[in-house]
């Protein structure tokens, strides 16, 4: 062997109509494929390693797919990464193309693997991986390069005690010109302490608040710059709960780095005043919070009790004042829902005059512990994964029917971008969002999709004979989710006794 392919693949996901979503601009550059990309090492051992990274999302053509064929001058290793529950049949097609064309190592990692049983999609010649990447690319290389992959990566632990310290190289100008801006998602703090029912992050990251050291982060963004990124996006939730946060905010302005950057929040960031101040000078442009409900009983029963409705004002405030954007987040189709709530959510919203809103339908997410409710109960009904991506209604509502839960997602859009534009006072760059997002709502394309103008150029009935023959299914059954190992309780308990008085706290 002379060398190690590594082509390093974020899946898109097969459309309704099934074709392969791709847009001729994207959102912004996947996080985690930029992440394991920068994980790679130039060598293992004496054989040099290069790397390819494929965002399906933003590839207009299917060029790339060459890739995915055996070259006898090199190993080839496809990876999928990050790949979500409405992602999974698009990465199991890619790896059954990769196969049929001759190449022996594929694996497939992200959200969907990590926390739902694919035992049955296993020895397929395929390998899946459990655990976060820290803790097992470096193994999958070396195995790469040995000559054969074990079936599955990381079943004994999910999350590393301690994130070692990457620094993210940033993509090529090339890449970056995919996109509708030079943005780059990095992820400074990983880790929820909460307990949302509904929440696949704390299975993902798990409720231990874990970071890498800040100069790994300082030094991303440096490199981000000089790549000529203009916008980060700290993709983290809960960047409030980061305990370095105050000290690398201080960096980043002390350095004058002068980068742009979003970020995501709890709501209990409306008690730190000077934290909303401080991301304002270290010149935070747009916070991210997951209000989802002005029900302080709907946000209980989800297990969210850290959101108070009462404070929510208090946030926008804040952040005006601070000069960020307030996003909020909201979810419909909460089981006590009815079209009477959402109207009346709108109205509350509207009333409060976040300049971003987003709303989702409420998904029991597989591997969360509200989709092993909903299940046991009978009450999901949809089957195929495609559509658990929160725009389609995936079970039986009380009051909503399928059809009707659907057109209200892109009612609330329509309707509140449309409150925006007659409220005025926006910046040019606000204005154009807001024009954005009501046009592509009212065409029933989620504005937070992957991108801007699809493209159809293939489409899941190219792929289905490959998917038969390697995996032996039409579409993949629903998953059992995967229990935690004793490691993993063990941090998620130390999670506990951290957070506990906090979210006492935070309840009263």
């Amino acid at each position: 062997m002379t060398k190690l392919r590594v082509v390093l693949i974020k899946p898109s996901k097969y459309a309704i109509d099934g074709s392969v979503e791709r847009f001729k601009k994207g959102y912004m550059p996947n996080a985690t494929l930029w992440h394991i990309a920068s994980l790679t090492p130039e060598r293992i051992g004496d054989v040099p390693v290069t790397v390819h990274t494929v965002d399906e999302y933003v590839w207009q053509d299917l060029d790339y797919l060459r890739l995915l064929h055996h070259d006898p001058d090199v190993t080839t290793l496809i990876a999928l990464v990050g790949v979500q529950s409405h992602q999974f049949h698009r990465a199991l097609d890619l790896t059954a193309y990769a196969l049929h064309h001759g190449v022996r190592h594929c694996i497939i990692g992200g959200p969907h693997p990590m926390t739902c049983d694919t035992t049955s999609l296993q020895g397929r010649g395929v390998s899946f991986a459990l655990a976060e990447a820290e803790l097992i690319w470096r193994e999958i290389l070396e195995d790469a390069v040995a000559g054969e992959l074990r079936p599955v990566y990381g079943a004994e632990r999910r999350w590393a005690e301690q994130l070692p310290s990457v620094v993210i190289n940033p993509p090529s100008s090339t890449d970056l010109a995919r996109y509708g801006a030079p943005i780059l998602g990095l992820y400074p703090v990983r880790g929820c302490p909460y307990k949302c029912n509904y929440c696949s992050v704390i299975k993902i990251s798990g409720r231990q608040v874990r970071s890498p050291d800040i100069e790994s982060t300082l030094e991303s963004l440096r490199r981000a710059k000089r790549a000529g990124v203009k916008l980060i996006m700290f993709v983290s939730d809960n960047f409030n709960k980061f305990p370095g946060v105050r000290e690398l905010l201080h960096a980043i302005i002390d350095e004058d780095i002068g980068l742009r950057f979003f970020c995501q929040c709890d709501a209990q960031i409306a008690k730190d005043p000077e934290l909303i101040a401080l991301l304002g000078r270290a010149n935070c442009v747009e916070m991210f919070v997951g209000i989802e409900s002005f029900n302080r009983e709907v946000l209980k029963a989800a297990g969210k009790h850290h959101n108070h409705p009462k404070l929510y004002a208090e946030i926008i405030r804040l952040c005006n004042e601070a000069g960020i954007r307030p996003h909020f987040s909201n979810i419909i189709g909460f089981d006590e829902d009815n079209e009477d709530e959402i109207h009346h959510h709108l109205g509350v919203l509207k009333s409060l005059h976040p300049r971003v809103a987003s709303f989702y339908i409420l998904t029991p997410i597989p591997g969360t512990e509200q989709y092993d409710d909903f299940r046991k109960k009978g009450l999901i009904t949809e089957k195929n994964l495609d559509r658990f991506d929160a725009t389609h209604s995936t079970w039986s509502h009380s009051n909503l029917a399928r059809e009707r839960l659907e057109k209200m997602l892109y009612h609330c859009y329509v309707d509140y971008y449309g409150f925006l534009l007659k409220a005025g006072g926006l910046s040019d760059e606000e204005l154009r969002l807001v024009v954005y997002y009501r046009y592509i709502a009212a065409q029933r394309i989620h504005p937070m999709s992957g991108g801007v103008d699809r493209l159809r150029v293939d489409s899941a009935a190219d792929y289905s004979d490959l998917r038969r023959t390697v995996y032996d299914i039409d579409i993949a059954p629903l998953p059992d989710s995967l229990r935690l190992s004793s490691h993993d309780e063990t941090l998620n308990r130390q999670a506990d006794w951290r957070s506990k008085r906090h979210i006492e706290l935070a309840s009263i």
